[in-house]
C-alpha cells in the first residue's frame, strides 16, 4: 500500500459529476496502489433481485428465511460478475481483505451461505465493479471530480441507500446541497 493509498477511503461524486455511473455515487474504494483502483458503489440498487441472483446461479434460495436483500450495481465494469462486500470477514474461497473487519468476496460459496441464513449478516451484494487505470482516479481528483474521506462501516451497512451520499460528505463536513455544479481552482 503506498503512502497515498485511497484504501478504505470513500470517494463521493461532487455534484457536478453527471456520468449516469457515478452521479451522487459513493464508492468504496478496495484497492489503490501503482496499478490502479478498485471499488464497489454502495448507494445504487438495481433492478435485479436476490432472488433473481440465486436463481441464476442455481442455489437454493428462501427470501423469507434469509437475509434478503437487494442487489447493487457496484459499477460499470463486468457488470455480470458479482461481489459480495461484507464484514466480518469469514474463512470464504476467494476474498479481498480490505481491513481488519471487511473484506470483499467473490466466490460462490459466500452466496450459499446468505441463502441458508448463514452468511454475514453486514453484506451489500452487488453486479459490476468501479474501476481507473493507473493515474487516472488521481487525474479526475485533481480535476474536483471526487471528494475522498476515510470510510465508516456504519455507513455501509447501516445507512439508509438514499442517504449514503450525503452521509459520507459529512464525515468531511461538507454539505454537498450547498456546492456548486461547477468546479473551479484558485
Amino acid at each position: 500500500m503506498t503512502a497515498n493509498s485511497l484504501n478504505n477511503h470513500f470517494i463521493i461524486a461532487m455534484p457536478g459529476l453527471m456520468d449516469e455511473n457515478f452521479n451522487q455515487a459513493v464508492t468504496f474504494i478496495c484497492e489503490h496502489d501503482d496499478n490502479g483502483t478498485f471499488g464497489i458503489i454502495i448507494n445504487r440498487e438495481s433492478e435485479i433481485s436476490l432472488d433473481d441472483v440465486m436463481q441464476q446461479m442455481k442455489i437454493p434460495f428462501h427470501p423469507d428465511k434469509a437475509n434478503a436483500g437487494q442487489v447493487f450495481t457496484g459499477g460499470p465494469v463486468q457488470a455480470n460478475r458479482g461481489f459480495v462486500l461484507h464484514r466480518p470477514i469469514g474463512n470464504w474461497d476467494s476474498s479481498l481483505i480490505v481491513n481488519d473487519s471487511i473484506a470483499l468476496t467473490t466466490s460462490r460459496d459466500i452466496l450459499e451461505a446468505i441463502a441458508d441464513s448463514k452468511g454475514p449478516d453486514d453484506n451489500i451484494i452487488t453486479l459490476g465493479y468501479a474501476g481507473w487505470g493507473p493515474g487516472q482516479l488521481e487525474q479526475e481528483m485533481a480535476d474536483n471530480t471526487w471528494l475522498s474521506c476515510p470510510a465508516e462501516e456504519q455507513i455501509i451497512f447501516n445507512t439508509p441507500v438514499e442517504e449514503r451520499w450525503q452521509a459520507a460528505a459529512n464525515l468531511i463536513g461538507v454539505d454537498l446541497q450547498l456546492m456548486s455544479n461547477d468546479a473551479g481552482h484558485a
